[in-house]
């Protein structure tokens, strides 16, 4: 039998016991809990045996000869291999190239403070981008360029697989070239985010880029993320408080 259904087993089994706990002592459901946990760790043990080929593969790769001369190195993603959550960039910029970890800039550190506004950390969501290269800039450029829609297609089969193994809850698209390189259309996000979409099965909730709110700083610009995030706390049937459902008001 393979880890998986050993797990998967171990799961179904813990849950009819813990199905009828009023039946049971609390030897008998601490004792099923504690197999419940064992479960999971084996399940992410599992998640991230099949993620680190994927990651070897990612780092070797040349499907777009321009970006692995121009790369520093290939990143891959980072975070919690069963993570509810799981949001997707475009692209690494110079920082990320340079560390080799997703959304590590200033944009990244607004991300991380969106996250531990919904309750969460890093350590508890996965983050990762359609693209893993940086986009090759003219020699001495300064700044960024989005990613074509053709060096999004070529990477997308890597992210496609990620998800697959990590097996999110929810994904969050940040910005119109994320949305441009999951769904392969584009659209004003006014018309795409506040909605859920879905890809390839998974719920797909759809927001501004943090860089968007770091040239639009208004609360109301706030806020729209915000209520984006709401929407993603509610479908993991996560608790709100009045506190959150005020953020930005």
């Amino acid at each position: 039998m393979s880890e998986f259904a050993s797990a998967l087993d171990t799961v179904l089994s813990a849950l009819k016991q813990i199905r009828g706990a009023s039946d049971h002592p609390p030897r008998a459901r601490a004792g099923a809990l504690d197999r419940l946990l064992r479960a999971r760790s084996a399940f992410a043990a599992g998640k991230a045996e099949r993620l680190a080929p994927l990651r070897e593969r990612v780092s070797v790769c040349v499907r777009c000869p321009h970006l692995a001369a121009s790369r520093t190195q290939t990143v891959f993603g980072v975070g919690n291999v069963d993570a509810e959550i799981m949001f997707i960039g475009e692209a690494p910029g110079a920082d990320e190239d340079r560390l080799g970890e997703p959304f590590v800039g200033r944009a990244g550190q607004l991300l991380t403070k969106i996250i531990g506004a919904m309750g969460f950390t890093r350590d508890d969501v996965y983050i990762a981008n359609v693209l893993k290269c940086r986009p090759d800039m003219p020699a001495r450029a300064p700044g960024n360029r989005p990613p074509t829609p053709n060096e999004m297609a070529t990477c997308l089969p890597y992210l496609a697989e990620q998800i697959e193994i990590i097996g999110p809850k929810v994904l969050v698209a940040l910005g119109a070239t994320a949305v441009e390189g999951l769904l392969e259309f584009r659209e004003p996000m006014g018309r795409l985010r506040g909605r859920w979409h879905s890809y390839r099965e998974t719920p797909l909730m759809i927001t501004y880029h943090p860089s968007y709110l770091l040239r639009n700083q208004s609360n109301t610009e706030k806020r729209k993320v915000w209520e984006d995030m709401l929407l993603v706390l509610e479908r993991l049937e996560r608790p709100i408080t009045e506190k959150q459902r005020n953020y930005f008001r």
